[in-house]
């Protein structure tokens, strides 16, 4: 019978290299952990720079049976570089690393949250799939595409007609990918900002930390081809679409996508992820990773089946669990179906504007905004009944 888990936190600095080959040994071994976000070259890059970072070590029987990089928030604990962290769980071997409910115990804050856990997790969490775009070794981009297109010939021609569109518009349609150019991405960084303005959601970069890790992993290169870069399309000259993203071995994960408005009705987003997807499939990438599917509706067309993820909070018995559970209490009187999914908006609202603030005022003035939204989708839901 194993022995009983233990936990050391640590610094992510402090880790050696050879604990770092053994981590990527464990990811590289399992298939549920094949995105960088599971790689140790992701964690020691965001690790230096994401305030509160910290990597919980847990051992049994005296043996390093998983690593969890994470960072701390007052008494939360969030995955390391939230909110920009799509998958995380712990790093270890399968049947004797701790699931989510021990690891939460043993690391033994009031608050231990996940927006999208990769393995075992309490049966309470909200479940949601990743979506995956699986490009074939017999056939590549050719065969993977004419299968999305046998299954959704009504939006794929009408992308095609786009990407026509694009052509006929413009004298010179050009698409990159791979690029390491940090003007570019300082670019996307402001145009990104200025798209969570305008839609009224919470500016993740406006605390400049967020973009400094970009910046840092961009540089960053390591064991099966870690690294991040950008795609790029442009007409006549001009930047219409950027995306940036990370990879490793045959896993790209489309990170942070920008368009131009101005050139919306040729669907300029969407043709360079069509064009990423063909050219990393000529640079070995099998695998085309964007996310949980919580969002972009364009997203179904593309999914060929990805992972369970789990998403919610574990909160440690006392005040401050018998304190959400009232102020989650009150919104019943919209119905217990409405009330659950203005919960979970408020919470992840919150734990958005949690993970970027470090400072009181910061998260004062993000609370406030999200208080005022939630409010105003409070009301909106009253006034349609």
């Amino acid at each position: 019978m194993p022995g009983p888990l233990s936990v050391e936190i640590r610094s992510l600095a402090d880790l050696s290299a050879q604990e770092g080959a053994q981590w990527n040994a464990w990811a590289r071994a399992d298939a549920d952990l094949s995105s960088p976000y599971f790689r140790w070259e992701f964690a020691r890059a965001a690790g230096a720079i994401c305030p509160g970072s910290a990597v919980a070590v847990f051992k049994r029987d005296g043996r390093v049976v998983g690593y969890y990089p994470h960072q701390r928030r007052g008494g939360t604990v969030q995955p390391l570089a939230a909110p920009m962290n799509d998958y995380h769980g712990v790093i270890g071997p399968g049947g004797d690393k701790p699931d989510m409910q021990e690891a939460a115990a043993l690391i033994g804050a009031p608050r231990f949250a996940a927006a999208a856990w990769i393995g075992a997790a309490p049966a309470a969490m909200i479940r949601n799939r990743s979506v995956v775009s699986i490009v074939p070794d017999e056939g590549g981009f050719d065969a993977w595409y004419a299968r999305r297109r046998k299954a959704f010939p009504k939006y794929f021609k009408d992308k095609e007609r786009s990407r026509r569109g694009l052509d006929g518009a413009f004298a010179a349609v050009e698409i990159e990918i791979g690029l390491h150019d940090h003007a570019l991405l300082d670019r996307l960084i402001a145009e990104k900002s200025e798209q969570y303005r305008r839609t009224g959601r919470h500016d993740i970069f406006a605390c400049g930390w967020t973009g400094r890790v970009l910046h840092a992993l961009m540089d960053t290169t390591g064991e099966d081809g870690f690294g991040a870069s950008m795609a790029v399309l442009r007409v006549d000259g001009r930047v219409v679409a950027m995306e940036y993203s990370m990879h490793v071995g045959r896993h790209f994960h489309l990170w942070f996508p920008v368009y131009d408005p101005n050139v919306a009705r040729w669907s300029p987003g969407i043709v360079l992820t069509q064009e990423t997807i063909r050219l990393g499939a000529e640079r070995g990438y099998r695998l085309f990773d964007y996310g949980v599917g919580v969002g972009g509706s364009y997203k179904k067309y593309y999914d060929d089946g990805g992972l369970m993820t789990a998403e919610g909070v574990i909160v440690r018995p006392g005040p401050g669990a018998t304190l959400c559970a009232t102020a989650g209490g009150a919104l019943d009187v919209l119905g217990h179906e409405r009330a659950e999914r203005l919960r979970i908006s408020a919470r992840r609202r919150w734990s958005v504007v949690e993970a970027c603030e470090t400072s009181l005022a910061g998260r004062a003035s993000g609370a406030l905004r999200a208080a005022a939204d939630m409010v105003r989708k409070q009301k909106a839901a009253v006034s349609a009944d």
